[in-house]
């Protein structure tokens, strides 16, 4: 079995978890205010974090794993001079987009702990 089989099914496991998890938020006709959380019961907020966990987790073994290994199928070099170039060149022409996110962020943070300093712009 190739790398990329194995790493096509942990995909899989972890898309049908999402799946799941969504379909039950989706009953759960929740509103995602801080309120409503706070009403929520132990079960629906576990399905909340795990569904968070899950996304997250599934998001980085994509792009840690499993983007790499599509890439080596299909004999593209991912590390080609020219593409390398190219990913930087997207990454200093997208650094606003960035530095937006990251501001976000950190004031997302300070609603909570206001002593988090923003990073300077």
């Amino acid at each position: 079995m190739l790398v990329i089989d194995k790493q096509l099914q942990k995909v899989a496991k972890h898309y049908e978890a999402l799946r799941e998890y969504k379909k039950h938020i989706d009953t759960m006709q929740f509103d995602f205010s801080e309120e409503e959380f706070s009403y929520l019961d132990t079960p629906s907020k576990a399905v909340l974090e795990a569904y968070l966990k899950r996304f997250s987790s599934l998001q980085d073994y994509l792009g840690a794993k499993v983007f790499r290994s599509l890439l080596d199928i299909s004999g593209i070099g991912y590390s080609k001079m020219s593409e390398v170039l190219a990913d930087l060149k997207y990454c200093v022409e997208n650094f606003s987009y960035l530095e937006q996110v990251v501001q976000n962020v950190f004031e997302f943070a300070r609603r909570y702990n206001a002593s988090i300093e923003l990073p300077s712009k």
